[in-house]
């Protein structure tokens, strides 16, 4: 081996066997000492100082705005204490007014009375007016002949009055008061044959009634208040809607039928208004009602058709009951004057009128086409009508009418 390698192994022998034992780790001194001043630390590594930035102006700051001036409130106003309002005058209650009595209801010859003054004073003005301090005399007579002519009395009973009024007077003075007498005298004699009242008989069930007149007379109208005189004497009633060319008819006798609390058979219009008779007496005589009264049409303007349309209702309704109709009203309207006399005529043949009743007494001054009518054609007259109301259709009285259309006071 080298003298090199011998010398190192040797120093290594050596600097094993010299190391001392690894003495135990000291313990920690509770107090804290100084170290030693060979001890301390190195000092820090110099720091490189970068190179300052270059200087930058400050930026201007915009200028604050301006704060807008401040304005001081006005003071409150000073609080003034009102006194308290006075209370309320209250002024008392004032009493109801006590309720006044109902008027009485007028009697029908009142009634009667009213509806016929325009024909009364009619014919009353004339006789005034030709017997104020005058004999009776020829031209006396003749112009009261024509003032009963005017108001449609008719001829033949203008000429029964003024020969009943010459009879034992001629040559004298005379009173419109006598004259009013002999009028209503005489027309008193035309009327009482034909005052008859309508007789429904009960064993019929039911007692069917057609009721026949032109547009406007009325008819449906008399319909409705016959269904309630009927219903208040304790009748059962059906009403049948046979003018089934107006709708406007149709819909008032159902009107009727509601106030009435009486049904109505009724169709569509222009249905067939033979159909609907057969169809309501079937259902009539199935429910055992006392009385039917059927509407019909009245275009008096086409007579043939008229006649056709009634001949067929008629001949339809006896499939049913081959006695029926056990009564034909022709209803009229007053205020139609002679024309009511023709009517009578056209529905007599059509028809075989076995009645009349007369409407709108008090719409007119030609009132007295009644008594020319019984002069003419002696039908019955069963009622007579002055007014709208339901109670306003009374059964005839010829003495009443006299009187009424004579402008008698008679009885109340």
């Amino acid at each position: 081996m080298s003298e090199e390698k011998s010398s190192f192994f040797k120093k290594l022998a050596d600097f094993v066997v010299a190391k001392p034992a690894p003495s135990p780790p000291p313990q920690e001194d509770p107090i804290p000492r100084r170290k030693p001043a060979d001890e301390a630390p190195a000092p820090p590594a110099a720091e490189v100082t970068p190179p300052a930035p270059k200087p930058v102006a400050p930026p201007v700051a915009a200028p604050a705005p301006t704060p807008p001036p401040v304005v001081a409130a006005p003071p409150p106003p000073p609080v003034v204490v009102a006194p308290p309002p006075p209370p309320p005058i209250v002024a008392p209650p004032t009493p109801a007014p006590a309720a006044e009595p109902p008027a009485p209801k007028r009697s029908w010859l009142q009634r009667l009375k009213d509806g016929l003054s325009r024909s009364s004073s009619a014919i009353g003005d004339g006789i005034v007016s030709i017997f104020t301090k005058r004999k009776l005399d020829d031209e006396t007579l003749e112009e009261l002949e024509n003032v009963l002519i005017q108001a449609d009395l008719g001829v033949t009973t203008a000429t029964a009055i003024t020969e009943a009024l010459a009879k034992g007077r001629f040559g004298k003075d005379i009173s419109d008061a006598e004259v009013r007498a002999v009028l209503a005298e005489e027309v008193t004699r035309v009327l009482s044959p034909v005052a008859s009242p309508l007789v429904l008989d009960g064993a019929r069930k039911p007692h069917v009634l057609l009721v026949v007149g032109v547009n406007g007379s009325g008819k449906t109208t008399t319909i409705g208040k016959l269904a309630a005189k009927f219903r208040a004497e304790g009748r059962s009633v059906m009403l049948a809607a046979g003018d089934t060319f107006r709708a406007a008819a149709i819909e008032q006798l159902k009107v009727w039928g509601e106030r009435t609390g009486t049904p109505v058979i009724a169709r569509a219009v222009g249905s067939d208004a033979a159909g609907l008779a057969y169809d309501a007496l079937t259902e009539a005589r199935a429910k055992g009602v006392d009385v039917l009264i059927v509407d019909t049409a009245g275009r008096l303007q086409n007579k043939t058709e008229l006649m056709a349309e009634l001949e067929k209702v008629i001949r339809v309704i006896r499939k049913v009951d081959p006695t029926a109709p056990h009564d034909t009203l022709l209803v009229l309207d007053a205020t139609t004057g002679q024309n009511a006399l023709a009517q009578v005529e056209v529905f007599g043949r059509v028809a075989g009128v076995s009645g009349l009743v007369m409407t709108k007494l008090d719409g007119t001054a030609r009132g007295g086409i009644l008594v020319a009518i019984a002069a003419k054609h002696k039908l019955p007259v069963h009622f007579i009508g002055v007014g709208e109301g339901v109670d306003d259709l009374e059964p005839f009285d010829a003495r009443e009418f006299a009187e009424a259309i004579a402008g008698l006071e008679g009885r109340s």
